[in-house]
């Protein structure tokens, strides 16, 4: 009979406490607050024990596993203090990145919103009558100027646009939309799922790839509330494909006496023809066209602050201002602000090019060229031995979920040497971080999302990276 006590080889146990990490931490970084050592410490220790559970990771003794989680820990509360979001340098050339903000916000909307945040504003107060009044009310009507249509409104995100619509014109009710426009967006938010909390009910028509309007016709019946159609903003369809026509789609609606809803994704009021951009993005072609309502981001090819603008008949709009959900998903002092400036700089068509993003898709290969040369060339004293810099024709994505299918020609400035992805990593340790591509073993910084006061910074994060 074997007496020997049994030994816990968990090795989890040789893990120090949460105390114990922060004073190792102490004596590494002491001007760490004491809030960010002890997160840090928790999820550091939290992630170590996660790895051990799941076989990725075998510590072999006390001081090995000290000393890693101490460095993990101070890099974590190191991140932790600093100002988020911050500021960063987009080389990728996809002009509406997801990750990096979507649309950088125009000079005068960035002053708007610093008046707008210094003191109090007249945000709900008729200055002329000392009343109360609509914080909407300017952004209505620059709304309908550059749309036409009868009524606007505006609300947190297009999402939310999607969501009030619904609600307030189909609640209970069933709303008709093709199965292949029943799509998913960042985040896994999905179509359905978001037509399931509007509190209506979903009536898939037609394939996944071909949808006619007798299937619309079809499906119409006394609980119908809306036709439905989705814009597939983040994909393409190819080959044996059919849609029904938006005018069409329209008159059918008005036929029946239902409305047609339309949930655009990316919408603009810009004339964008120079580069190509389809009619479907133009928000007053689709009202003329008939549709009841048109929905879309502010901050995607409007160029705005994040956003969901609504434009459509009064009786529509009036309804979904009327909805209790519109005051949970109304915007802030600030985004009426960005939006504001933005707006009135596409009122005046000398202007609107000081959006950066229709700066970004107005720009042409020819216009990006120089200032490639102009990077290829302070780069020149930078590159350190192993390391080649040229420049090179380039092809980005609009981003944001947007055209997924269009391609914006410009040009890149490309670097070739060793440890490309360890320089990707420098780049976004910079003291302003960069952001950029890496492409056939290649580090590729593209002109298109630069402006002409980056590329100093550009410069100095290639240094940093290669030193």
């Amino acid at each position: 009979m074997d007496l020997k006590p049994t030994v816990n080889t968990d090795p989890r146990r040789i893990l120090p406490s949460v105390d114990r990490l922060m004073r190792e931490m102490a004596s590494l970084a002491a001007d760490l607050p004491l809030w960010a050592a002890q997160n840090a410490s928790k999820t550091a220790l939290d992630q170590v024990r996660d790895q051990i559970s799941q076989g990725e990771y075998s510590p072999t003794g006390k001081k090995e596993i000290l000393k890693r989680l101490t460095e993990q820990a101070v890099r974590r509360a190191r991140r932790l203090i600093q100002p988020h979001p911050r500021s960063v340098i987009n080389a990728t050339g996809v002009v509406l990145h997801t990750n990096l903000g979507r649309a950088p916000l125009a000079k005068a909307a960035q002053i708007a919103v610093t008046e707008a945040s210094r003191g109090y504003s007249n945000l709900e107060l008729d200055l002329e009558t000392g009343r109360r009044g609509s914080r909407l009310g300017q952004l209505e009507a620059k709304l309908i100027a550059l749309s036409g249509a009868e009524a606007a409104h505006v609300v947190n995100n297009n999402a939310a646009a999607v969501l009030l619509a619904l609600n307030t014109l189909a609640l209970g009710k069933e709303v008709v939309v093709s199965r292949g426009e029943l799509v998913e967006i960042g985040g896994s938010f999905r179509v359905p799922a978001i037509m399931e909390r509007a509190g209506v009910r979903l009536h898939e028509i037609g394939t996944t790839n071909r949808t006619h309007l007798s299937d619309y016709e079809g499906a119409i019946g006394p609980e119908t509330a809306l036709l439905l159609k989705v814009h597939r903003s983040n994909f393409e369809q190819r080959g044996f494909i059919a849609e029904a026509d938006v005018r069409e789609l329209a008159e059918l609606a008005q036929r029946r006496g239902i409305p047609l809803v339309e949930d655009l994704g990316s919408g603009t009021f810009l004339d964008l023809d120079s580069v190509g951009l389809p009619e479907e993005a133009h928000a007053p072609t689709r009202l003329r066209l008939g549709v009841d309502v048109v929905c879309f981001s502010g901050d995607k090819l409007l160029g705005g602050p994040q956003a969901g603008i609504l434009l459509g008949t009064r009786s529509s709009i009036e309804a979904m201002r009327r909805n209790p959900l519109a005051r949970a998903l109304r915007i802030d002092k600030l985004t009426v602000a960005a939006l504001d400036a933005t707006l009135d700089l596409m009122l005046d068509e000398t202007r609107a090019g000081e959006i950066p993003v229709v700066s970004g898709l107005r720009s042409s290969a020819s216009d990006l060229e120089p200032r490639a040369q102009r990077l290829l060339e302070k780069l020149g004293g930078e590159i350190g031995a192993g390391w080649r810099a040229r420049i090179q024709a380039s092809e980005a994505a609009v981003g944001g979920g947007s055209l997924p299918e269009h391609r914006l020609p410009g040009w890149a400035v490309v670097l070739e040497g060793p440890h490309v992805g360890r320089l990707a990593r420098r780049l976004r340790e910079a003291p302003t971080p960069v952001l950029a591509r890496v492409r056939d073993d290649s580090l590729w910084l593209d002109v298109r999302t630069l402006a002409d006061d980056d590329l100093d910074e550009v410069v100095s994060a290639v240094a940093f990276g290669l030193h």
